[in-house]
């Protein structure tokens, strides 16, 4: 498809980077040995002494989404779109991330739906800014905010909605220990906010029911 690609100025709080003072990959290390410690545990036993390294690595993988502006992920958009003007939902979104209370995992799968103005965006961007919001801590209602909103801010399309489903660990590792048990948020901007059958609608194709 021959498309019409536009660059698209983002909002500047897209732009800033959440956290912009790092502590040195040694403070890091240096931090993993005291946690090792609170175990209980001994750090210098072999199958530890490599763990703050691999702790600070994995880190880095985790919560690259500090280092990446989901912005720029829906800078680019297609214009020539046949007239097409109706729903785009991408399902069943998988992301890991953490909780910003107990830094434990949050295991789910995001449901994002837009209805277009004029132009639409690449379908990976859409899981790319999933991912980018995932890769930091996060409270659930949160993350689905963060979706709808930035999706809204750039594209300006007629409505986004958003619907997350996940399992926490918190609950499920300590404290009421209930495993399997989903926590379920919504976010609906533009028509979607202010039509209640496109909420229904948008609901319906998730849940595979159709149109």
């Amino acid at each position: 498809m021959d498309a019409v690609i536009k660059k698209l100025m983002p909002q500047s709080a897209y732009m800033e980077k959440p956290v912009t003072d790092r502590p040195s990959e040694a403070e890091v290390e240096a931090a993993v040995r005291t946690l090792l410690r609170w175990t209980g545990d001994n750090p210098d036993r072999e199958g530890l002494v490599d763990t703050p390294k691999r702790v600070a690595k994995a880190f880095r993988e985790m919560f690259g989404g500090y280092d990446m502006c989901p912005a720029d992920e829906l800078g680019r958009t297609f214009e020539e779109v046949a007239g097409y003007d109706d729903l785009v939902i991408v399902k069943d979104i998988t992301f890991h991330s953490h909780c910003e209370h107990h830094m434990v995992p949050i295991i789910g799968k995001a449901h994002v739906g837009y209805l277009p103005d004029g132009k639409v965006v690449g379908l990976s961007k859409i899981a790319r800014v999933v991912d980018i919001f995932a890769h930091r801590l996060q409270t659930q209602e949160a993350l689905t905010a963060q979706i709808a909103g930035v999706i809204q801010d750039v594209l300006n399309p007629r409505g986004v909605a958003v619907m997350i489903e996940a399992e926490h660990m918190c609950m499920a590792m300590r404290g009421i220990r209930k495993q399997g048990s989903t926590t379920l948020t919504s976010t609906f901007t533009g028509v979607f906010k202010d039509t209640p059958e496109e909420q229904v609608r948008f609901v319906t194709m998730v849940r595979g029911g159709g149109v």
